[in-house]
């Protein structure tokens, strides 16, 4: 962990997940983006959702999706930020559509026609084709006759901010192709839009927010623990698979050295306990979070059971002990 160095919140640029995300949760400022990058003036009804988990069957990989709401034509548009490029984002897109779907109509409906209609837009700083487009739109067209159309409500767009056919664009979506990766108030004064404008506002109020500070720094500890604790399991398994696969007595005794020393029992119990502090600090804080946004015990208590996978009992304790103090 040591060789982590966190990016602080006000130098975040709106390409990194945490500072869209608490932007968008915005509904003015989510349906500003949207219109943005779709060129068309959406009219969102509700308030987005931010982090939204879906998993249709406990047998099946968890979606979260990082923004997510609805306009007043009942199309669902749900966005993704990807700062690199994992080499499976095409499908990716795929399975996402597709969770999504599943979780739209209820268990025994037999009417496909209910489905809302819905787009999904990922941003990235890259271009995820190569064909030097800031915009790539997919729906379903017939190979046989080009201009045949699916029509199944479901579109992909894919968003590159780095294009090069500015020609095809207009100023409003080329300078929100900048602000997106160089999110300054510098930037955000050379522009005309109004739109951009009020994005710019939510971004500084979620800067400038203390309470926003705090969720940051756990957040980032929280990964930094997640990522310190792999190494430590991928470092233990490469030794055992390096000492089966018949590697030099050499190596074998020092990496053996190595995790006897590496592993005394005051660091183990030392991570243990840190690990477990954190957790319970995070858990304070998210209860503390959700009191001061309204939300009622039932569905804190119920959050607290799905994404920090307590019992009922334990979720319980934790919200009456921040209740009481």
């Amino acid at each position: 962990m040591q060789n982590n160095v966190i990016t602080k919140l006000n130098d975040l640029n709106l390409i990194d997940r945490f500072l869209f995300s608490e932007t968008m949760e915005d509904r003015d400022a989510y349906q500003a983006a949207v219109s943005i990058l779709l060129e068309k003036e959406i009219a969102l009804l509700e308030k987005p959702e931010t982090e939204k988990e879906l998993r249709v069957s406990p047998d099946l990989r968890q979606v979260r999706l990082d923004v997510i709401s609805m306009d007043d034509a009942h199309c669902l548009y749900y966005t993704e930020m990807q700062q690199r490029n994992t080499g499976n984002l095409r499908k990716r897109s795929r399975y996402y559509q597709a969770q999504l779907d599943v979780s739209l109509l209820e268990p025994g409906s037999k009417d496909f026609n209910l489905l809302n209609d819905s787009c999904l837009i990922l941003i990235a700083p890259f271009d995820l084709f190569n064909r030097g487009l800031y915009r790539y739109t997919f729906e379903g067209t017939c190979l046989e006759c080009p201009d045949l159309k699916l029509e199944d409500g479901a579109v992909r767009v894919f968003i590159n901010t780095t294009g090069k056919n500015r020609q095809e664009f207009s100023q409003e979506f080329l300078d929100f192709m900048k602000y997106i990766n160089t999110t300054t108030d510098q930037i955000a004064s050379t522009t005309a839009s109004h739109k951009i404008k009020l994005i710019h506002d939510k971004v500084k109020k979620v800067k400038l927010s203390e309470r926003m500070g705090v969720k940051y720094m756990q957040l980032w500890e929280e990964k930094a623990y997640i990522m310190e604790e792999a190494r430590a399991e991928g470092l233990a398994l490469g030794r055992t698979e390096g000492i089966t696969l018949g590697r030099t007595e050499g190596i074998a005794l020092g990496r053996t050295e190595g995790i006897a020393l590496g592993r005394t029992e005051g660091i183990a119990l030392g991570r243990a306990e840190g690990r477990a502090e954190g957790r319970s600090e995070g858990i304070t804080a998210f209860i503390l979070d959700n009191l001061e946004d309204g939300k009622n015990a039932e569905i804190i208590i119920d959050k607290l059971v799905k994404r920090f996978s307590l019992s009922k009992e334990d979720a319980y304790q934790y919200y009456e002990k921040c209740k009481q103090g």
